[in-house]
C-alpha cells in the first residue's frame, strides 16, 4: 500500500486536534536574594519610634550622662542669668533715682516690676535650647516638637481652643462667693493700658519658658531613661508645683494637676504647641484681671494660694481644654513620633577595592592593594594560540578526529 508523501513542514495530528496551549508565566522566587533579603531585616530592624519624651535619644551621640548634665546647667544658668538681670535692672533703677524697697531692692512700680519678672522667667527659653544644642548634642528645635520646630499652625489651634473655655472659666470666678473678698476698683485705662500691652508681650514668652524648662527639658530628661511617659510627667508636675511655692494644698494640687494635664497634651500631640497656649491664655486671663484692679499686680499671690472654689473652676477649664484639643487632634492630626537615627556604622579598617560593589571584592590594606592588569606584548609573534611558528605563519588545521581538542 502506497503512502502519501509527508510534508516535512506539517505539525503532527495531534498537535493539530489539540493545539498546545501558551504555558502561563510562573514567577521564580530567588531563593538567594529572599535570604538576604531577611538576613537584612534581622540584623537591620527598623528603627525605633520616638515619642517626645524619649527625643533626648534622637541623636547618635546620646549619652546616659547628657541628660543630668545638661540638667545641671539648666538649674545654674537660670539662677546665674537671673542674677545677672535683676542686677543690671537694680543698678539702672538706681541710676534714675527709683525710691528702695523695704527689703533692699529697687522700687519699679507694679507694671515695671511685673514686666522684669516675666522677662526673668523668659530668659530660660534660651538656656533651654543651648542645653540641648550643646549638652544633648541634637538640634535645639526638638525639645519645641518632635518635627525639630515649633508648629506655629497647631500653635494657632490651640490658642484659639484655649480662650473662649478658659475665658467662661475665668467670668466664673467673679461668681464665686469669697468669705474675705475685698472691694475692687478700676484702675483706669491710663494704668491698665500699659500694663495690658506689656502683658501681651511678656506673659506669652513667661509661659512658654516654663513649658520649656518642665514640660521640655525636664520630661524629656527622664524620659531618655524610661519608656513609660507617666514616670517623665511626674518628676516635672512635682518640681512645677513647687516652683510656685507652697500656700493651700488645694493650690499645690490645682498645679500638680495642670502639669500633668499639659504634659500629657505633650506627649499625646508630639510637641510643646498644646501646653504652651492652655499657659499662655490662663496666665494672660489672670495677669490682665489683677491689672484691672487697683494694685492688682502688686500682690504676691501665685495659683499656689488659690482655695478649693477656684481650684475647681480652674480643672473644669482644664478638662473642656484638653477635651477641645483631643477633638482638633482627630480633625488634624499632629505629628506624635518620629524614627529614631541610626548608628553610625564605625569605619572600615581597609579600603574598599570597589567604589560600586565593596561587598563583592575582597579587601586589602591599604598600602597593599592589588595592582591593576596591563596587557603586555603577545608571545610568539602575536598568535597567543599557536607555537614554535615563525612569524607570519598560518597554524595547521588539527587531524581529523581531533576536533574537539582545545586550542593551545
Amino acid at each position: 500500500m502506497l503512502r502519501p508523501a509527508r510534508d516535512p513542514g506539517a505539525r503532527p495530528l495531534s498537535t493539530r486536534l489539540y493545539p498546545p496551549t501558551e504555558a502561563a508565566f510562573v514567577p521564580t522566587v530567588d531563593v538567594e536574594a529572599r535570604a538576604l533579603g531577611e538576613a537584612c531585616l534581622m540584623t537591620n530592624p527598623l528603627p525605633e519610634l520616638l515619642p517626645y519624651h524619649r527625643m533626648a535619644r534622637a541623636s547618635v551621640r546620646h549619652r546616659w550622662w547628657r541628660p543630668v548634665l545638661g540638667t545641671g546647667f539648666v538649674a545654674v544658668a537660670c539662677v546665674v542669668v537671673a542674677g545677672l538681670l535683676y542686677g543690671v535692672a537694680s543698678a539702672l533703677g538706681a541710676a534714675r533715682g527709683y525710691p528702695e524697697a523695704p527689703d533692699g531692692t529697687v522700687e519699679f512700680g507694679p507694671v515695671t516690676g511685673t514686666a522684669l519678672d516675666l522677662l526673668v522667667i523668659a530668659s530660660a527659653i534660651p538656656v533651654v535650647l543651648l542645653a540641648v544644642r550643646w549638652i544633648g548634642r541634637r538640634p535645639a528645635g526638638t525639645v519645641s516638637s518632635v518635627t525639630g520646630g515649633l508648629r506655629w499652625r497647631w500653635l494657632g489651634w490651640c490658642v484659639l481652643a484655649a480662650l473662649p473655655v478658659l475665658a467662661v472659666t475665668t467670668g466664673a470666678l467673679f461668681l464665686l462667693p469669697m468669705d474675705d473678698a475685698e472691694p475692687v476698683r478700676w484702675a483706669g485705662w491710663e494704668v491698665f493700658g500699659p500694663a495690658l500691652a506689656m502683658l501681651v508681650v511678656l506673659v506669652p514668652l513667661q509661659a512658654a519658658a516654663e513649658e520649656y524648662v518642665f514640660r521640655g527639658w525636664l520630661t524629656q530628661a527622664v524620659g531618655g531613661f524610661l519608656r513609660s511617659p507617666w514616670w517623665a510627667l511626674v518628676p516635672q508636675a512635682v518640681l512645677f508645683g513647687a516652683a510656685h511655692g507652697w500656700g493651700t494644698p488645694w493650690g499645690f494640687a490645682d498645679l500638680v494637676v495642670f502639669a500633668m494635664v499639659a504634659g500629657w497634651l505633650t506627649v499625646r500631640t508630639g510637641g510643646l504647641e498644646a501646653a504652651i497656649g492652655l499657659h499662655a491664655v490662663s496666665n494672660l486671663l489672670a495677669f490682665g484681671v489683677s491689672a484691672a484692679v487697683v494694685d492688682g499686680l502688686k500682690t504676691d499671690d501665685t495659683a499656689a494660694d488659690a482655695p478649693w472654689q477656684v481650684v475647681a473652676v480652674d480643672l473644669t477649664g482644664i478638662a473642656l481644654y484638653a477635651a477641645a484639643v483631643l477633638w482638633l487632634t482627630h480633625r488634624r492630626t499632629p505629628t506624635r513620633t518620629v524614627p529614631a537615627p541610626a548608628p553610625v556604622p564605625p569605619p572600615l579598617p581597609f579600603s574598599t577595592a570597589h567604589p560600586q560593589f565593596p561587598a563583592a571584592y575582597p579587601q586589602f590594606p591599604a598600602g597593599h592593594a592589588p595592582l591593576p592588569y596591563v596587557p603586555g606584548p603577545a608571545p610568539h609573534g602575536g598568535h597567543t594560540d599557536a607555537r614554535d611558528l615563525p612569524p607570519g605563519a598560518t597554524p595547521a588545521a588539527p587531524p581529523p578526529g581531533d576536533a574537539t581538542r582545545p586550542p593551545h
